[in-house]
């Protein structure tokens, strides 16, 4: 058997470093993850991997890597997205090089758009199958590779919001299941700063809305109360008292869930002359993992319903328009062991454990049966003078542990 210090010697440091620029530089905004699909294709092929590319839609793809095993063991996957929160272009992120999709190393961090959010672990999984390769290791389970296409939160609304850019929320990861993409287990290296995320919060987004008068300027005196922004300002007051009833009611244990007033759309910027028929809210309600969706949707039009009832005369609608369920593991599962004993290796002392608010692909994996683990390195918020960023130690040490988490999981052949 090979030790677990042949392996941790196995990983080059440079060499994940590199990879991990060249990944970054490689634009993949959701929508267009085309050519890292196929960047990541030639790496898999240059592993020795048998590797199947699946369409989720044109210019889309998921990318399957499997380093077939000599029998005997479970299936593991490494799972990770391929698509960045932003594409770069945007005005806001003007002269953030670490907000660009152009990679770069510096002090002791590589900098870019998507580094940690998550070409980081990408590479990451690359770089710990080269090291098991390299140190000889013969897995009996089958390893997996997936990056698939989709991942960030993001869903269509209406006729302006619509296209594959706006399709994200687990798109790739629903279509790679589907479609054969399953394993016993799955590693996903959502940056975790290092902890066990043994569950994470759903999200459901819904609507709000107000409607109103459509009357010229010359003719509102007196009539106000019938502006749906103006109206809308009365239900948002009426959103923010029930908030603390939402966050207590859908806790997950001791961790209170969490609502975002997200957007607020009324009017005619180009024409200020005129009342708004209609506002719109729109917010972000986090739901537990023990929670059916339906149970919060239901809860969710309760309020409507009371709000329809306060405010008579408002035409208030609701409407709920994605929803997306979170993921949990027990504590005592083999794969979180795996990643216990391989942690303590690496770093000298045990993994924290969390649960967080934010979203990920085990929200879809888990519901094919693919026990999914969130492990990965830093997070937090990038740099706000740099933009994204990740710990190249850090990084390295992440892949060590994937590494030996793999073969502590798939066995080895003596």
């Amino acid at each position: 058997m090979t030790a677990d210090a042949e392996i941790i010697a196995a990983v080059d440091e440079r060499r994940l470093v590199d990879t991990v620029i060249e990944a970054v530089s490689v634009p993949s905004p959701t929508g267009s993850e085309g050519a890292m699909g196929e960047l990541m294709a030639r790496i898999l092929r240059e592993l020795g991997m048998d590797v199947v590319i699946q369409e989720v839609e044109e210019g889309r793809p998921n990318v399957v890597g499997t380093l077939t095993g000599n029998g005997g063991g479970p299936t593991l996957m490494f799972n990770g997205h391929m698509d960045t929160s932003y594409s770069g272009s945007e005005p806001w992120l003007a002269g953030i090089p670490g907000f660009q999709p152009q990679g770069f190393e510096e002090d002791g961090y590589v900098y870019g758009l998507g580094v940690a959010n998550m070409k980081g672990a990408l590479c990451a999984f690359v770089e710990a199958i080269r090291a098991l390769r390299d140190a000889g290791v013969r897995l009996r389970g089958d390893l997996l590779l997936a990056a698939v296409a989709g991942e960030i939160e993001k869903t269509p609304w209406g006729e302006e919001f619509s296209g594959a850019s706006y399709r994200g929320y687990s798109t790739g990861a629903r279509h790679l299941v589907t479609h054969g993409g399953v394993a016993d287990m799955c590693i996903l290296g959502e940056p975790t700063d290092h902890k066990i995320v043994l569950a994470h919060f759903g999200a459901m987004w819904a609507r709000i809305s107000t409607s109103g008068s459509f009357i010229h300027t010359a003719w509102t005196p007196g009539r106000e109360d019938e502006n749906s922004i103006l109206r809308m300002d009365d239900v948002l007051g009426a959103v923010r008292e029930w908030i603390p009833s939402w966050r207590a009611a859908m806790a997950y244990g001791e961790t209170e869930s969490i609502v975002n007033v997200g957007a607020v759309r009324g009017g005619f910027p180009w024409r200020a002359s005129r009342t708004p028929h209609r506002t719109d809210l729109f917010l972000d309600l986090r739901v537990p993992p023990d929670t059916r969706m339906a149970d919060a949707r239901n809860a969710f039009m309760d309020f409507v319903r009371e709000l329809r009832g306060r405010f008579p005369d408002y035409g208030i609608e609701g409407e709920v328009y994605l929803t997306a369920p979170g993921a949990v593991i027990d504590e005592k599962h083999p794969l979180v062991g795996a990643l216990d004993a391989s942690h303590q290796v690496v770093a000298g002392s045990p993994p924290e454990r969390e649960i967080v608010h934010w979203f990920s692909d085990a929200s879809s994996l888990t519901r094919y049966g693919v026990e999914t683990v969130n492990y990965g390195t830093a997070s937090g918020l990038p740099s706000a003078v740099k933009g994204e960023n990740v710990e190249i130690k850090g990084l390295a040490e992440v892949t060590k542990v994937y590494a030996l988490a793999a073969k502590r999981i798939c066995g080895e052949d003596s």
